[in-house]
């Protein structure tokens, strides 16, 4: 390939993961971000084995290990009712078979981890207050279109900004996002402020009628992460709208009191609305490539959103390192090995929302029958086309 350096558009997970493998790979890049700073909004997210696995390869294995907390188990409780329907035990026997953990972070620990890197190595170039409006390319290179300035011109270029990717608008040309209806709300508490019976150390969630409830330790146990959503069919996609306990707790009177506890406990209650794309069979424009939610945005239902962008920069660049002579069949390659399980995620995230986390009646009573009569050993076969991997092969 040329001595140009790679342009990675978004300086989020997925962007910042790209950069890390390349430069693992001994390959210079431009990460360009519009935000005046690099950050993580949000709180917590769940990372399984298959991001270990990433955070392995792309050499930072150790450092995200520092900051996850590892939690005990996943917990599945009928919330109206109380019950625990099952649970997934995480300890050795689980690591043993996966040959990683599951733990969770908070997103932005894990994205700190990632930048720290970047920051670190003479190989990537990181450049805040770049708004990007699009690309053109020729025969030998991509070049980023930034808003008031410069153009950047690169060997190729990856799109990593996100659900409203405007490399993905001219790639793609698919609109706006999908809105699900489904509204999130999320909250961190001090541990002290979360109910005592419920400081569980574990990813607990109360699946119901419509509506579920999350929460877990964060921050090594200081802090407990809430999240609570509800399908109100809302058809306007809004992103951190602070909210009342009064609004976060609307439709959940047939909540059984355990589980409704926590919208209580909560504070500072931000809103978001759920988005997501159909899969797409391309995403990759000679030079061009997508990566992470530009080219598959996915439901939080599987909890593999970050998850998926890092095995997509570990493809990458297994990709250029393997592959790299000629960049349009490298990119055509890095798209196949990603296209088919990044959408069998994509659907499986909206499936398990409607048949796991919010179904009632028959349907409630057909996922409590199953899951109850599910062993460890069930799970870890069950999971293991999703947690087996680190995007290279599975």
């Amino acid at each position: 390939m040329s001595d140009l350096p790679i342009i990675i558009a978004g300086g989020g997970i997925g962007g910042l993961a790209a950069a890390c493998g390349l430069a693992r790979k001994g390959q210079r890049s431009i990460v360009v971000e519009q935000a005046p700073q690099l950050g993580e909004i949000g709180a917590g997210i769940q990372i399984g084995p298959n991001a270990f696995h990433c955070f392995d390869y792309l050499g930072v294995g150790d450092e995200a290990r520092a900051v996850a907390v590892y939690i005990d188990a996943l917990r599945l409780m009928d919330a109206q009712t109380a019950e625990d329907i099952t649970h997934i035990p995480l300890d050795e026997p689980f690591r043993k078979f996966y040959g990683n953990p599951y733990a969770v972070v908070h997103r932005a620990d894990l994205h700190g981890v990632l930048l720290k890197y970047c920051e670190a190595s003479p190989l990537v170039d990181i450049r805040t207050s770049h708004v990007v409006t699009g690309y053109e390319q020729d025969e030998s290179s991509a070049t980023l279109l930034v808003q008031d300035r410069d153009p950047i011109k690169g060997k190729f270029l990856i799109g990593a900004e996100g659900l409203r990717s405007p490399i993905r608008a001219q790639l793609v040309g698919d609109g706006e996002p999908r809105i699900s209806g489904h509204t999130t709300y999320r909250s961190v508490i001090p541990t002290e402020q979360m109910p005592e019976d419920l400081r569980w150390n574990a990813a607990t969630l109360w699946a119901g009628p419509k509506c579920h409830i999350v929460h877990y330790p964060l921050k090594g146990g200081k802090v407990y992460n809430l999240v609570v959503t509800y399908h109100r069919d809302v058809q306007e996609a809004i992103a951190g709208r602070p909210v009342s306990k009064e609004e976060v707790a609307q439709g959940f009177e047939h909540i059984h009191p355990k589980a409704r506890q926590i919208i209580e406990h909560g504070d500072n209650w931000k809103l978001w609305v759920l988005c997501d794309r159909e899969p797409i069979s391309n995403w990759v424009d000679g030079r061009v490539a997508l990566l992470g939610d530009s080219a598959h945005p996915m439901l939080q239902y599987f909890a593999q959103g970050a998850c998926m962008a890092m095995e997509d920069a570990v493809a990458l660049s297994h990709c250029v390192e393997n592959f790299g002579e000629n960049v349009e069949d490298m990119l055509q390659r890095y798209q196949d090995m990603r296209r088919v399980r990044t959408a069998r995620v994509q659907m499986n995230s909206r499936l398990i929302g409607e048949y796991i986390y919010h179904p009632d009646d028959a349907k409630a009573a057909v996922r409590n029958h199953v899951m109850k009569g599910m062993s460890p050993d069930d799970w870890y076969n069950q999971l293991n086309w999703l947690y087996g991997s680190n995007g290279l092969e599975g």
